[in-house]
């Protein structure tokens, strides 16, 4: 799950695949992808992993780094 995770982030939203994306590392504070690509990453999760994020659960608190957005998938599994 978190390649897949990752490999997304670095294709669809940061456009550079070859970007060494570390689990840590915050991608909105971060300024590697804009907020409203939230919507964007929250329909590939449900997607493909089958959970669900209601809007006001798409921010930069929550969604900042892949571990958080893993945090977040696995608690709604």
């Amino acid at each position: 799950m978190r390649d897949q995770l990752r490999e997304y982030i670095k294709a669809h939203m940061i456009k550079d695949t070859s970007y060494p994306l570390k689990d840590d590392e915050p991608l909105i504070t971060g300024g590697l992808v804009d907020s409203f690509s939230l919507v964007e990453l929250a329909i590939f999760i449900e997607d493909t992993f089958g959970v669900h994020f209601d809007d006001p659960e798409l921010t930069a608190a929550n969604m900042n780094t892949v571990n958080q957005i893993l945090s977040n998938i696995e608690a709604k599994q």
